[in-house]
């Protein structure tokens, strides 16, 4: 087995039975602030964000996506590799959400106004290529990643700020976050350019 493969089963126990997620989805806060979307607050919530009609492509969103926070889209479909609970493809369902489990390695998308993604990069098996399909699929990306991670059973990939820089074709901030949203670790993020002519 390979050590993607390996990081797959790892994954998919940390998720258990996806029923609690609340921590996950407190960080997501600190990672859209991050990657430039802002809250746009009604009668119902305070977390909500105003996609302007535009279409998104969330890739690695898992069982709990930034998407469903979103009101406002054109289209929005979340990409994982990983095989969830039936609940889960009905409540993206229900938000309008299409589910799709792939991985971005082998996406082949085009044509998304915007691309999420975030905490995502160091789950992959081939950073470099997740990059370029990513910058084919779509004319905005906002990126948030931890750096520096090590490599471990959950994490194949350590990622760098050299690397991502190079791979994006811009610069990413980089600031270590020390316990907001009950997040610790070197952050990169920002907002890059995808495919910039038409489709």
């Amino acid at each position: 087995m390979s050590k993607w493969a390996d990081a797959q089963i790892w994954e998919k126990a940390w998720w258990n039975n996806c029923a609690n997620t609340f921590g996950e989805e407190m960080k997501q806060l600190l990672y859209a602030s991050r990657m430039g979307l802002v809250q746009t607050p009604d009668a119902n919530t305070p977390y909500r964000f105003d996609m302007q009609g535009k279409s998104i492509l969330d890739i690695g969103g898992g069982p709990t996506s930034l998407l469903l926070k979103c009101v406002n889209f054109k289209k929005v479909k979340v990409i994982d590799p990983l095989k969830f609970p039936f609940w889960i493809k009905k409540r993206y369902e229900s938000a309008g959400i299409e589910f799709q489990q792939i991985k971005a390695e082998k996406i082949k998308e085009k044509g998304w106004d915007e691309i999420f993604i975030y905490n995502t990069l160091q789950h992959t098996d081939n950073v470099e290529q997740v990059i370029k399909n990513i910058k084919k699929a779509g004319k905005i990306i906002r990126l948030f990643e931890w750096l520096d991670t090590p490599v471990n059973i959950g994490h194949p990939q350590c990622l760098t700020e050299k690397n991502l820089n190079r791979w994006l074709g811009g610069k990413g901030r980089v600031d270590e976050v020390k316990g907001q949203n009950n997040c610790w670790g070197r952050a990169f993020y920002g907002i890059f350019i995808g495919k910039k002519e038409k489709v």
